[in-house]
């Protein structure tokens, strides 16, 4: 069973490395991917770790070593999943409004692909015919997600060819003779409904008979982890067993099988991480109290971006008295961390631990205000290792070319 890492261990780590500091713990990784193939068990499922989540190749070597495939969004994250070790038969690449040299490269590694323009599926078919197995992301007109922002399947969504275009695809798939091997669609993030999936499998149901060579359906990721304590999540044994019932019907009308494939993100690292930085200031004003950390939302823009809720601790007091606080950052903008948070009480040089930073805080953290990136450092059975050395001045001058 796993345990969380201690506001001890938490506070030991960032004595030592300094603060900011990013914390993934791999017994969490671990954990929740077991989860998902103890549930999945009896069921032809697939995995692919949606590495935009968190791309450190660390991290991507724990993925492979416990045995997940990986999903990538770009070209360059296909080939950290390549530099990391990943077989290109266990990547899978889904295009998303790039120019058709991307998607060139994708096949040169040879990794699965699924394309989501008519634009580029054409361009694909005219140079590759039927030689190169391909997915097709579609748009299925579904709202799922816990946000606007991060839905990612409704009518006005970017993302896929809408599902009213079926007869200009299967129009390309017959003139280019088109090896259509899987059909993709994601929804959106932090889906808790497991009905919401089972619209998707609706959809494919419908769509199957037009692609007689897909064995493979990819329902995409978003499954709702816990940010508050008895916050609803997805219910992964329910998704198992109806996708179970789902394949099963499928099997038994067209006479053969078909893959299931998943890209969890979030779900395999977002409790992993802790974002831990240290109390600069103590202000009061108007009944509220300002904690001043030494990040900001160049470190972790979620709660700025999405409005999302992160629990945050004092891991320097964690018994006592309690009393509200704002958590906000250093940068020059707003960013609040949290507001009117019941903590216990907080004096300048604790360090507080933001917890959920697993999935999109590195990875979205920017150098604005010229701030340098924090270190990131990987608990692995009980022993931290640093895996990104802390910015320094040079790192912000790097690749810029003074002009004389």
């Amino acid at each position: 069973m796993y345990k969380e890492l201690s506001a001890e261990t938490l506070s030991k780590i960032a004595a030592t490395y300094g603060t900011p500091v990013y914390v993934y713990d791999t017994d969490k990784i671990s954990y929740q991917f077991q989860q998902l193939k103890t549930q999945f068990a009896k069921t032809n499922t697939r995995f692919f770790y949606a590495s935009k989540a968190l791309t450190n190749i660390n991290i991507l070597q724990h993925i492979l070593n416990i045995g997940c495939n990986i999903d990538c969004s770009s070209i360059n994250e296909a080939k950290l999943a390549i530099h990391t070790g990943f077989d290109p038969n266990n990547i899978l690449y889904t295009s998303n409004g790039i120019d058709f040299s991307e998607i060139e490269e994708a096949a040169a590694l040879g990794v699965n692909i699924n394309i989501d323009s008519l634009s580029n599926l054409e361009k694909f078919g005219e140079k590759f015919g039927h030689s190169y197995p391909v997915g097709i992301r579609l748009r299925p007109n579904i709202m799922a997600g816990g946000n606007l922002k991060i839905s990612t399947g409704h009518q006005s969504s970017k993302f896929g060819i809408p599902i009213e275009q079926l007869k200009e695809i299967l129009q390309l798939v017959k003139k280019y003779n088109l090896y259509i091997r899987g059909l993709h669609i994601h929804t959106g993030s932090e889906i808790k409904d497991v009905a919401v999936f089972m619209k998707v499998a609706d959809v494919f149901v419908d769509l199957i008979p037009n692609f007689p060579e897909v064995d493979f359906l990819d329902l995409g990721g978003g499954f709702k982890v816990g940010y508050k304590e008895k916050d609803p999540t997805t219910d992964i044994a329910e998704l198992a067993h109806e996708i179970k019932i789902f394949l099963t019907g499928l099997e038994k009308t067209h006479l053969r099988k078909f893959e299931c494939w998943f890209e969890p993100g979030k779900y395999l690292v977002s409790e992993a991480g802790f974002l831990v930085t240290k109390v600069n200031v103590l202000k009061d004003f108007n009944h509220i109290t300002f904690a001043g950390v030494d990040s900001g939302l160049n470190h972790l823009i979620r709660p700025m971006m999405y409005d999302a809720y992160h629990r945050i601790e004092n891991i320097s007091n964690t018994s006592g008295n309690k009393k509200k606080y704002t958590i906000t950052g250093n940068i020059c903008e707003t960013d609040t961390f949290g507001s009117d948070r019941l903590l216990h009480e907080i004096r300048e040089g604790n360090f507080l631990a933001i917890y959920n930073a697993g999935a999109y805080g590195f990875e979205m953290s920017s150098n604005y205000n010229a701030r340098f990136k924090p270190a990131e450092v990987m608990v692995k059975e009980g022993i931290p290792q640093l895996i990104r050395k802390r910015d320094v001045f040079t790192d912000l001058l790097r690749n810029q070319t003074p002009l004389i």
